[in-house]
């Protein structure tokens, strides 16, 4: 039986974001920007919509008087990613093969 995927991590950019946090834990936008090759317009709507689905913490702070926004996966991103790549994981294991 295949179970329904996550729509939210049906994107490709939100899922290479939170692909990447899953490893890194937390990155700093401008990191987050090079990794995924998105626009800064894109990453930024994308990561809005994983932060109200609390799959990430956005930071938003100052480092040398320049603004720096961290991103941070959350348990419950880290559940629902884990969940994903079961539920996607099962779309494989129920070809059968034959």
């Amino acid at each position: 039986m295949y179970q329904d995927l996550d729509p939210l991590l049906l994107s490709q950019l939100r899922l290479a974001i939170m692909s990447y946090l899953m490893v890194a834990q937390e990155a700093e936008f401008n990191v987050l920007k090079e990794k995924t090759e998105a626009t800064a317009g894109n990453l930024s709507a994308q990561l809005s919509k994983l932060q109200e689905a609390g799959y990430i913490a956005v930071e938003k702070t100052f480092r040398n008087n320049y603004p720096l926004t961290l991103c941070r996966v959350t348990p419950q991103g880290i559940a629902a990613f884990e969940g994903f790549y079961r539920d996607l994981k099962g779309y494989f294991d129920a070809g059968g093969g034959g």
